[in-house]
């Protein structure tokens, strides 16, 4: 097993040499944010579709268009409004009046990574499109499927302060987003370069493309013989299990804080999402820390806390760190 771990090392040194000049072209477009740079990659190597969440002006589509810039891929960036209609995003069949006949007319959907931006201002019927084809990976237009090309990432962002025009995704169906990521505002040294940039209007910048589509599936294929222990596997499981039922970790104090806890899903992702962290470390196994790394990332979006922990203004990343600093260690 070591042999096998050490050999894998060495092949993914050589993989980890493109992703680190991936990050640091997209640097030079964003200033700082290495954690949302850090876990898009990450949704690149798993596609595992994932959820931003943030203020304003936080470079969130920046960095979405950065990535997609890198890459020898096809880009959509789709806007969110109250007004759209589930064809706009996947298509519709054309009458011909000539022929009598209908011809498909292919949405923006069809692409390798999509830029959903601001996901909460389209209706319910729209995100229902949207999440079937993120899930199935394929379109169906009047009785034809059509798969879409590999590989097929959908990156969404959301604004959490705006109520008004805006439709909240269910929580069922923001389990189908692999991450949720929480995007925070920039240190002061970032802020400083910013206006540096900004002020000296050096804002665009040429990106070279550094993946192509080959490369990325490439990835997908070595990262799944990153080693994952049993025990890791138990931990995974335990971690998971206890937001469900708490009291049984001696985690009694969380029966009242949590309505639901995570889905099977959260197990999947988890293990996953572990391995290409480790991967992105130049690693050939996945460590506890990995999982503890990524766990909040996973888990914040299927927790459902209760109205208690309202009350006690405790929210799902509170009870993940709680679960996190409570379940032993293996």
């Amino acid at each position: 097993m070591y042999e096998h771990i050490k050999e894998l090392e060495e092949k993914i040194g050589v993989e980890s040499a493109k992703i680190s000049e991936l990050r640091s072209e997209i640097a030079k477009a964003v200033i700082g944010q290495e954690y949302m740079i850090e876990r898009l990659v990450i949704g690149l190597l798993t596609g595992g579709h994932i959820l931003l969440e943030g203020l304003p002006g936080l470079a969130k589509t920046l960095a979405v268009n950065s990535l997609a810039s890198t890459m020898k891929a096809n880009f959509r960036r789709i806007q969110f409004t109250p007004d759209m209609l589930p064809a706009d995003l996947i298509g519709t069949n054309v009458f011909n009046p000539k022929e009598g006949t209908f011809t498909p007319k292919k949405g923006p959907i069809f692409a390798n990574i999509i830029l959903a931006d601001e996901i909460n201002r389209a209706p319910a019927k729209v995100q229902s499109a949207l999440l079937e084809v993120m899930q199935e990976k394929q379109v169906s237009l009047a009785g034809t499927t059509y798969p879409l090309d590999k590989p097929f990432l959908v990156l969404a962002t959301q604004n959490p302060i705006e109520q008004e025009g805006t439709y909240p995704l269910p929580e069922a169906q923001v389990d189908r987003f692999m991450m949720k990521l929480k995007i925070s505002y920039p240190s002061k040294d970032d802020e400083r370069q910013i206006i540096n940039r900004v002020t000296s209007f050096d804002q665009k910048a040429d990106l070279k493309q550094i993946l192509s589509p080959e490369e990325i599936l490439k990835m997908r294929e070595m990262m799944k013989d990153v080693y994952i222990d049993d025990k890791i596997k138990d931990y995974i499981v335990d971690l998971v299990d206890a937001s469900r039922h708490p009291s049984e970790y001696g985690l009694s104090a969380l029966d009242q804080l949590i309505e639901i806890g995570a889905s099977p899903r959260a197990t999947i992702t988890l293990a996953i999402a572990a391995k290409a962290y480790a991967f992105l470390q130049g690693k050939g196994f996945v460590s506890p820390q990995d999982i503890k790394i990524v766990a909040p990332d996973v888990l914040r979006h299927r927790i459902m806390i209760s109205y208690e922990a309202e009350a006690e203004e405790k929210t799902s990343d509170d009870i993940v760190q709680n679960l996190l600093s409570e379940i032993p260690v293996p």
